[in-house]
């Protein structure tokens, strides 16, 4: 039988036009349907916008530093409007950039939402195409929960930077890292901030030294946590929202102007594709793949978040080229899940590869781990004499001195261990790290340092 295309991605995110461009490069013919901006959730809603935002929100402590090395800077200010203004300018930039990649590359793109009609078919728009393969890449979307009364009160993470004014006190609901970054983000650009949370500390699944480090941090900053909460109700009022929290010690009523839901979820975008037409399986709303990214429908893949597997832009990105490696090639290339990478821009930023120590412990046992540590103030931070803390960890696997995680919160963590990273998925042992030269002076030095 002979298809339209050889390809068709549904979804014009970073993974599914990567997928796209490379398949494109091995000669297939490829079409991608996106009826919203091109990137995806990473360049129009989150990792573009908010990196520009923390960005933004750093300027008042190196304002106050630099008073610490000489400069009077004088009055200073900040313009919300002018802020959101450029960085969805940025946005508009990208959009525009990807255009060209897949004009480039002789993807067809079409602008309009796809839906299977059966395993080979697709609507799209008025017009119905067939294909050989085809790729679900069409990302997640925030979630409300439906058991907070006044729910309907609140914001979700997509709307923050489209706010056309700067929230004066904003209360964020939900511990994980969207929520926790945001918190960071709009302390740094002034706002009042209150961040609720379910369990005792914030980021839960991320190393417990780190997560207390940044937690403790957070409130001496002055964003204020109110944990192990157990009833949320939101109500409105004249100038905004009442945010009624209860605890099994107290209930607090916090008074704002906006409710942000940054962290309370986010769910694989599947409603309208038509999934129920075809014989792929979903699993606990998620699409359901094999180490290849192969549904139970031998020709149909997906990536990224709609298999709500690590939803990173990078893991996406790197999937969607070892498919089309695989399929179009003649490269067969498996995504390893592994040792991959992360980081977290709060204030202070946090960044991590491979196990925790509580993982490693659980994976070896106790008295096969041991965990090395620095803690100190970066040589930056001593003139003008502000209280911050750089913390770096490696956990080491005692019988073979491999290093199975390494783990920092401070600034440039993510910078550094994209680096380490590469040392971690080599399988380089601590006396490897000991063995390399120290960049001295720096903070990343710490790493082939410690004792």
């Amino acid at each position: 039988m002979t298809y339209d295309f050889e390809l068709f991605v549904i979804g014009g995110g970073s993974g599914g036009i990567a997928a796209a461009r490379r398949a494109a490069e091995y000669g297939a013919r490829v079409g991608l349907a996106e009826a919203g901006r091109l990137g995806g959730t990473c360049v129009n809603r989150g990792c573009v916008p908010k990196k520009l935002m923390v960005y933004a929100s750093h300027f008042p402590e190196q304002f106050e530093a630099a008073a610490g090395y000489g400069w009077n800077l004088g009055d200073r200010s900040f313009h919300w409007p002018t802020l959101m203004n450029a960085v969805n300018a940025e946005v508009s930039r990208l959009n525009d950039v990807y255009q060209s990649l897949l004009d480039k590359s002789g993807v067809q793109l079409f602008r309009q939402y796809a839906r299977f009609v059966d395993e080979h078919t697709l609507a799209v728009g008025d017009t119905t195409v067939t294909a050989a393969k085809i790729l679900v890449a069409v990302g997640g979307q925030p979630t409300r929960p439906d058991n907070i009364p006044g729910i309907e009160y609140a914001i979700t993470s997509d709307d923050i930077f489209h706010l056309p004014q700067q929230p004066k006190h904003m209360v964020i609901i939900g511990g994980g890292y969207i929520g926790s970054e945001f918190a960071c983000i709009l302390h740094g650009l002034g706002t009042k901030v209150t961040q609720i949370i379910r369990g005792d500390k914030i980021l839960r699944g991320f190393d417990d030294e780190l997560r207390s480090e940044i937690h403790g941090s957070m409130q001496q900053q002055g964003i204020s946590i109110i944990d192990c909460s157990e009833q949320i109700e939101i109500a409105p009022t004249a100038d905004g929202v009442t945010v009624r929290v209860a605890t099994p010690h107290s209930e607090t009523t916090v008074c704002c102007d906006v409710v942000s839901l940054a962290a309370t979820g986010r769910q694989p975008n599947l409603n309208g594709l038509g999934l129920d037409r075809t014989g792929v399986e979903v699993k606990q709303g998620a699409i359901a793949v094999d180490a290849h990214h192969r549904t139970t429908v031998p020709h149909i893949f997906a990536i990224g978040d709609v298999i709500d597997r690590l939803n990173l832009t990078p893991v996406a990105v790197k999937a969607g080229r070892g498919l089309a490696d695989t399929e179009f090639g003649d490269r067969p290339t498996v995504m390893d899940y592994n040792t991959i990478p992360t980081a977290v821009f709060t204030s202070p930023e946090m960044s991590t590869v491979g196990l925790s120590e509580a993982e490693a412990i659980e994976k070896f046992g106790a008295d096969e781990v041991q965990v090395y540590r620095s803690r100190f103030r970066p040589m930056y931070y001593t003139l003008p004499d502000i209280k911050v803390k750089t913390l770096m960890k490696l956990v080491v696997q005692k019988s073979t001195d491999r290093v199975l995680g390494a783990h920092m919160v401070g600034e440039h963590a993510a910078e550094i261990i994209q680096g380490v990273a590469i040392a971690v998925k080599m399988g380089a042992t601590k006396a490897d790290f000991d063995a390399t030269v120290a960049i001295h002076p720096s903070s990343a030095e710490e790493f082939v340092t410690m004792r």
